[in-house]
């Protein structure tokens, strides 16, 4: 199957691009700048995919350009889907990635589809106006739009909570300074994710929303007793101010029920497993 894919030089893009072509799929990666309109249309148009997997996007939380999260995330969005609906032969499916930050500050867990988006900040509310602008086309393209939890895993960008830790306990650094170590999040493995969206890709029906979850969280300090265990090295942590966020989201926890439903029983990592990875390709 040759699958259309975006953002393939991101961290998850190229994980997932390892994957399918190990499993017999050809990759297309769209090399244009999502903002440019005509330049997407006549990539799509050259390209003519079986399936696409739309991946590219600006993913960093605490993102200044509130302008630009909105311009890539909801335009770029907008701009390849049109092209897609005008392909003469359509997709036979469009994986769109979304996030399970668009839940926001949720009181109930775990987390269901079900649940009443509700955004606290700026990356949220692009990926919220993405998924709504996204199911216009819904009528044409045979659409899932993914709503992954966090993840990590070798090559995610220094800037990301996980990589950070990893890297100062790969330097065996003496201290390091975070913001709240009670914030819960799942810290999935990148390689879950990715067969998960290949699973998604090829399944006989998909459900138009899915969490791509396990419902399994850890707190940051939890993360860090992990790499202590694993490399016995102990650090000093001090909490920056600077670094505990306004409106953060103290716990993101998804009921992975839709997705098994969907796709079966869900490709299993331990949080040990996920940062030997890291700490093996430091």
């Amino acid at each position: 199957m040759k699958i259309l894919l975006t953002g393939a030089d991101g961290f998850t893009g190229r994980a997932f691009a390892r994957l399918a072509q190990t499993a017999g799929h050809e990759i297309a990666a769209l090399g244009c700048d999502l903002t440019d309109a005509a330049a997407v249309a006549e990539q799509v148009d050259a390209i003519r995919p079986e399936a696409v997997v739309h991946l590219a996007a600006i993913a960093f939380v605490a993102h200044e350009d509130a302008t630009a999260l909105y311009a890539v995330n909801v335009v770029g969005t907008m701009n390849l889907l049109d092209a897609l609906c005008r392909l003469p032969q359509r997709p036979r499916r469009v994986l769109v990635a979304s996030s399970a930050n668009v839940y926001g500050n949720c009181e109930t867990s775990p987390i269901a589809e079900t649940t009443p988006p509700a955004p606290v900040n700026h990356y949220a509310a692009s990926k919220l106006a993405m998924e709504h602008m996204a199911l216009t086309c819904a009528d044409r393209l045979s659409l899932v739009l993914a709503r992954p939890f966090n993840y990590t895993g070798p090559g995610q960008a220094g800037q990301f909570l996980i990589p950070k830790l990893v890297d100062h306990f790969v330097r065996r650094a003496p201290r390091i300074e975070l913001g709240n170590l009670h914030v819960e999040r799942e810290y999935n493995d990148v390689r879950m994710v990715c067969e998960t969206y290949l699973r998604l890709l090829v399944a006989d029906a998909a459900p138009a929303i899915v969490n791509v979850c396990t419902g399994q969280t850890h707190s940051i300090r939890q993360v860090l007793d992990a790499l202590t265990d694993i490399t016995g090295h102990t650090i000093e942590v001090a909490v920056n101010p600077a670094f505990v966020r306004a409106n953060e989201v103290h716990r993101l926890c998804g009921d992975a029920a839709r997705l098994r439903a969907a796709t079966g029983p869900l490709p299993a990592y331990t949080l040990s497993d996920t940062l030997r990875s890291m700490l093996g390709a430091a």
